[in-house]
């Protein structure tokens, strides 16, 4: 074995920027989020020589010219000053790695400026070496590498083709852009533009900007704040009748840093569970802000992993703020009083909700924890409408909303021109022609119900068929009996592979038995995960009409009229979507009219 000696900087910085710079994009990602902290609002990135030259310049703050040759030594950063800092990161960078591993990799020319100073400062670097001259530039910093990954020829060999770089790239300015609404960022490609923002803070303006109109008008807002433990999420989330291959565009975001989070991940499945089909994903686009000392990113070289404090508290705090924006529920000014009600911004009145199948016997109030929403009887309506100081204007604060949506007047009839083949049923709307499966809108509507109800009305059957069960399936059912119960399922075992149903959901109670159990065995498939779900769901599709089944006017009337009331009109609890609108524009043009 040779002898051991100590390796050279350069070699040193090499292997480092292994760890950081593992392609053309990563060298984007750190000078980009380094023009970020240095508080630019403009920064355009231009790309060339099959991404290997690539230039960012930006408007920030620039470097200082005493602190410029440091800047690039191996762990020299302004971010943090103490070990403390590490776990209070309020900075997109912070480890001082970047320059350092890019200089040992590529030929880095920077031009920065500070207001503080007339002049520039240019800096040279090749093979870890650095050169400083005076030069005369706009305030800000130019970063332009050559000849990325020049002297590690291995590494040149494994990128991809240019296209592929290139494509990590984009997809990285716009996780970044979408973080940041508030920056305007421009992409070139060999002088051709790619991708502009215009960085005015509108974010669903951005998601407009990188993909299309047709996403922004399937996007809901999402909005939640919790002072008590200092978090807050905002951004957007597409309905559940829009969706994605892939989980590709999920766009998750913490303090304003992209990153790859199972966390975050599993609790947007969970908040879209029975509201889209198997294999299909949102679009998602969310910022979690939280207490830097509640989570760590420093665990990893490329800051995309994270570790929470308190790992349930995050997925809950997600979970139900995404279920809230796609229920319409977000927050808005509230009146600041004793106790706090929903007051409209025409009037600056009260407007109290209440929903009586949510309380128990003699309670007033009803809070929600689930939902943070608190309910009141008409009786503590009264008084506290009464009690409001309503004579002055409120103090409007950004508090959190404890009621519920506010009361609306009754719906106009639905212009329904009819069905088509009896399974859908056309409704002439101001935005266009509605076309709703008449089967899965009630479908919706009786799983929203069945799901809210304590109690649900079940029907005695005087005669049953006796089914036969296998081992397995009768295991099953035997072990759960109770969640049968739960939704009005009253099971006899006669022997114990036979048995009979006593009672069923009134809802179903024509449907025949047998097709019901089998109904339900199908969906367990041995898996018994989420049985009260699958009940429900079953009972819910088999208690709804029927594809090809007529209905008169009155009875599609009833279908609309219920299902749009649900708080997720979007699917069923499949996941199928329930309806499409074919925009007036889009029938005259076909005929060659204009709308």
């Amino acid at each position: 074995m040779a002898r051991i000696k100590q390796l050279s900087k350069n070699l040193i910085n090499q292997i480092a920027a292994g760890e950081v710079i593992e392609r053309p994009s990563s060298v984007v990602k750190e000078l980009a989020e380094n023009s970020i902290d240095a508080g630019a609002k403009k920064i355009s990135i231009e790309i060339t020589n099959e991404c290997r030259n690539i230039r960012i310049a930006d408007n920030g703050c620039g470097i200082h010219p005493d602190d410029i040759l440091l800047a690039f030594t191996k762990h020299a950063t302004s971010k943090i000053q103490n070990d403390e800092d590490l776990y209070n990161i309020h900075t997109l960078g912070f480890r001082g790695e970047a320059l350092a591993s890019i200089i040992s990799i590529s030929k880095l020319t920077c031009t920065t400026r500070t207001a503080d100073f007339e002049t520039g400062t240019k800096v040279k670097c090749e093979n870890s070496e650095v050169s400083q001259t005076e030069t005369g530039c706009a305030v800000g910093t130019i970063m332009e590498i050559k000849d990325l990954f020049y002297n590690i020829p291995a590494r040149l060999k494994f990128l991809k083709s240019s296209s592929t770089e290139f494509s990590y790239i984009q997809d990285l300015v716009q996780s970044i852009a979408l973080a940041h609404p508030e920056v305007s960022f421009e992409l070139k490609r060999d002088g051709k533009q790619i991708l502009k923002t215009d960085g005015l803070g509108d974010l669903k303006r951005t998601i407009k900007d990188l993909f299309n109109g047709e996403i922004a008008q399937n996007l809901k807002d999402v909005l939640k704040t919790d002072k008590l433990s200092g978090m807050k999420i905002s951004g957007y989330v597409s309905t559940p009748n829009f969706t994605r291959s892939s989980k590709k565009n999920y766009f998750m975001f913490i303090n304003g840093r992209a990153v790859k989070c199972p966390i975050f991940q599993k609790s947007i499945d969970t908040a879209y569970k029975n509201l889209i089909a198997s294999g299909k994903f949102p679009f998602i686009v969310l910022n979690l802000e939280i207490p830097p000392t509640d989570v760590d990113v420093n665990v990893h070289p490329t800051k995309k992993e994270v570790r929470y404090k308190n790992t349930n508290m995050v997925f809950n705090f997600i979970c139900t703020a995404i279920q809230g924006g796609l229920s319409n529920y977000t927050e808005r000014p509230s009146v600041s009083s004793d106790l706090q009600t929903v007051s409209t911004e025409a009037e600056k009145t009260p407007v109290i909700n209440f929903n009586q199948a949510r309380f128990a016997k003699n309670e007033d109030i009803y809070f929600d924890k689930q939902n943070d929403n608190m309910y009141v009887t008409d009786k503590m309506a009264e008084l506290i409408s009464r009690d409001l100081p309503l004579n002055r204007t409120p103090e409007v604060t950004q508090s959190k909303l404890i009621s519920a949506a506010p009361q609306t007047p009754a719906e106009p009839e639905e212009n329904i021109i009819g069905q088509y083949r009896n399974t859908y049923i056309l409704i002439e709307r101001e935005e266009g022609l509605e076309i709703v499966d008449q089967h899965i809108a009630e479908e919706r509507y009786i799983y929203e119900k069945l799901k809210s109800e304590k109690n649900i009305v079940s029907q005695l059957l005087f005669v049953s068929d006796v089914l036969t069960v296998t081992a397995e399936e009768t295991e099953i059912l035997k072990e759960n009996i109770d969640k049968f119960e739960k939704f009005g399922y009253e099971i006899e075992f006669l022997k114990d592979n036979e048995l009979i149903f006593r009672k069923l959901p009134q809802l179903i109670a024509k449907v025949n038995p047998k097709e019901i159990l089998s109904d339900i065995l199908e969906n367990i498939e041995g898996n018994i995960d989420g049985l009260e779900e699958k009940i429900l769901i079953t009972t819910s599709c088999k208690a709804s009409v029927k594809a090809g089944q007529k209905l008169s006017l009155w009875q599609m009337q009833e279908i609309i009229k219920r299902w749009r009331t649900t708080e997720m009109p979007y699917t069923c609890p499949h996941g199928r979507p329930i309806s499409k609108i074919l925009p007036h524009k889009q029938i005259a043009s076909f005929f060659q009219r204009q709308s």
